[in-house]
């Protein structure tokens, strides 16, 4: 149990309640699923939530049931009761910050970005800051100040009403070789074309391989699975495997390491994987395609744009699974390796490549 984040939650109850009534198709906000949620990043320790009461009857009853505080903030004019509310939540948060430092981690539940300071000096007293927002409803600042953020209508178990358009990734394409393990499916208004799924995955496998790309450098060269996961949460809070199709990250990797966009080895704790780009026996067929690419594009060519060309011959060409962490990575590759010449040109401030016939 020592082992256990310790986690404080505090809700921004009608920020929430009302978000989900107008964003979400006028459906009623449910706890449960953001208990779930948390559930699986740790132990609760403190649950609050901040409203006037008397305007959320149903929802008191709710609360009251998953064991959270209920804060009364009384009926006042209007936006200085929000700001009561508000303040009161950024000082009993704060309070506990410094009273209880076995609580490693602190939920805020909000769209609001008035609390984006708070969220600040949460991170600066070294604990872990996870927002929970409804999509529709949250500002674009909030999301970012975060270790994390959950988007509420994306949360297991919240049935959002068919008829409201939604923002989703797209789950992940059949394999030839089948999916790893069973997938969650993604809810979508409208089904996507195949050729935007396709793009979909192949960004997520250029993020994961250029993420590992930079840590690899970074570090001492080894990468496990959960260190990867607080890197892509570093990069976008609100990135999750459930919006590419996977129930686990560990399902993703599985996946990635099929399509040999990475490879898995045995890491240093059981359930922890090393993840490693794999050692490409290609890159000479790359090289290959970049410098027939040249030939078929004649005389010199620009280093912008050059990628697009290849890619309109290999879909799926990308220097992150070549082990490569740019695209001028490769291309000096291909140079140092005599397949193209390449030389900075002061004229187009851009590099030049060219390529013989012989």
């Amino acid at each position: 149990m020592d082992q256990e984040d310790r986690i404080a939650l505090f809700l921004d109850y009608e920020n929430l309640a009302l978000g989900a009534r107008d964003s979400l198709g006028g459906m009623t906000f449910d706890f449960r699923p953001i208990a779930d949620a948390l559930a699986e990043r740790g132990r609760v320790v403190v649950r609050r939530a901040y409203a006037d009461w008397s305007n959320f009857d149903e929802d008191r009853r709710m609360l009251t049931r998953s064991h959270v505080e209920l804060i009364e903030m009384p009926q006042r004019m209007g936006t200085s009761r929000k700001n009561a509310a508000d303040i009161k939540m950024t000082v009993d948060a704060l309070e506990l910050a410094f009273e209880r430092a076995y609580i490693s981690t602190f939920v805020i539940c909000t769209g609001d970005s008035d609390f984006t300071p708070l969220v600040h000096k949460l991170r600066e007293l070294n604990k872990r800051v996870i927002g929970v927002g409804v999509e529709g409803s949250t500002s674009k600042l909030l999301p970012p100040a975060c270790d994390e953020f959950l988007y509420y209508d994306r949360l297991e178990g919240v049935d959002v009403p068919s008829a409201r358009t939604r923002r989703s990734r797209p789950a992940r394409p059949a394999e030839p070789t089948g999916p790893v393990g069973p997938a969650a499916p993604v809810e979508q208004s409208e089904p996507q074309p195949a050729g935007e799924v396709a793009r979909d995955v192949d960004t997520l496998a250029v993020l994961v391989a250029q993420t590992v790309a930079g840590l690899q450098t970074s570090s001492d060269g080894t990468v496990t699975a959960s260190t990867l996961k607080r890197t892509l949460l570093r990069k976008d809070p609100t990135f999750a495997e459930s919006d590419y199709g996977f129930r686990t990250f560990g399902e993703l990797l599985r996946h990635l390491a099929e399509r040999d966009v990475v490879e898995m080895t045995d890491g240093p704790a059981k359930g922890d994987p090393e993840v490693s780009l794999p050692e490409h026996g290609d890159r000479e067929a790359a090289f290959g395609l970049l410098r027939s690419v040249i030939l078929d594009l004649a005389g010199e060519v620009a280093l912008s744009g050059l990628k697009n060309q290849l890619r309109r011959v290999r879909p799926d060409f990308t220097e992150k699974k070549l082990g490569y962490r740019s695209f001028l990575q490769f291309c000096k590759a291909a140079a140092t390796n005599g397949f193209v010449r390449l030389q900075w040109s002061v004229e187009a401030e851009d590099y030049l490549l060219t390529a013989d016939h012989s």
